[in-house]
């Protein structure tokens, strides 16, 4: 934290932009409640017996009863089939009480990721996971968005950070993120390139970018020397102790803005959870469907 206030004027602050998302959300969980009588409900699947994932759940559970969004808590065990999983997330995407669902990632080894996101319903998608999803971000049609991806896009327009023209790099082992996360800088006019982080000369990729994004959730991968100084860079890993993928530190010297771990994406990514299933509940009452694609 000393650290992050000697680079204070670099720093892309979660907290603000996620605290005016949750103003937002509290006035479409008040209008939602007096009009139909009933909270948003988000439901919550963990397939785990990882301490830290129930951690992230139970976040996100006691932000939900901060803004009057009530929650509905799945726990199975770690030996969950796939079956079993798909079974347990399409009866949730049939009650009509539950207006979002949130599958914790990632999964045991046997399931099958693909068939359990996509059990989903696209309208309680709300944390824009699955193809239905994606699909409507690359198209720009009615759909959720992928919190974290587009989370990262609310960081880079609240600091005026305009991505066309740019160069971005990606950096991350999960396509639940790296995919949304360039559909969504590509959108935006930027010319991507998605690295795995183990790719041949990391640091040459990652020092051409003017905006870098990282998860990949090891501990300080990125070295300042990585960046090219004035990029902008995003740091949305998660690592025992509150580390990020980036060595914040040296990064900072070079970087123009740094969002930093913690503070930076976390915030912003579960706000727009509760504010798109504040949105689901509202849309789902009018039985307004998503466009087909």
């Amino acid at each position: 934290m000393e650290e992050q206030k000697k680079y204070e004027h670099k720093l892309i602050n979660g907290k603000i932009v996620a605290a005016e998302i949750r103003n937002n959300c509290a006035s479409k969980v008040v209008r939602h409640r007096k009009e139909t009588g009933k909270s948003p409900c988000l439901a919550t699947v963990l397939v785990s017996d990882d301490s830290r994932s129930l951690n992230y759940i139970r976040m996100k559970h006691a932000q939900c009863h901060e803004l009057g969004i009530i929650t509905r808590h799945i726990s199975l065990p770690i030996t969950t089939t796939t079956a079993t999983l798909v079974s347990t997330v399409e009866t949730l995407s049939e009650d009509p009480d539950v207006h979002g669902i949130f599958l914790q990632y990632p999964l045991p080894a046997q399931i099958n990721a693909y068939l359990a996101f996509n059990a989903i319903a696209p309208e309680k998608d709300v944390d824009g996971l699955t193809v239905h999803s994606f699909g409507t971000m690359a198209y720009g049609a009615s759909g959720f968005q992928s919190c974290a991806a587009y989370g990262i896009m609310r960081l880079l327009a609240t600091y005026g950070v305009n991505p066309k023209g740019s160069h971005a790099a990606v950096i991350t082992q999960n396509p639940a993120f790296g995919n949304p996360m360039c559909m969504l800088l590509l959108a935006g006019g930027a010319t991507v390139t998605y690295c795995q982080d183990r790719i041949q000369d990391l640091p040459n990729h990652t020092g051409k970018a003017d905006i870098v994004v990282v998860a990949v959730n090891q501990p300080k991968l990125v070295r300042g020397a990585w960046i090219k100084k004035g990029a902008v860079v995003l740091d949305a890993g998660c690592n025992t102790g509150n580390i990020g993928d980036v060595d914040f530190h040296t990064a900072a010297v070079r970087a123009s803005l740094i969002a930093p771990v913690p503070g930076g994406v976390g915030p912003v990514t579960i706000a727009l959870l509760l504010e798109q299933t504040a949105d689901a509940a509202i849309q789902q009452r009018w039985r307004a469907p998503f466009n087909n694609l």
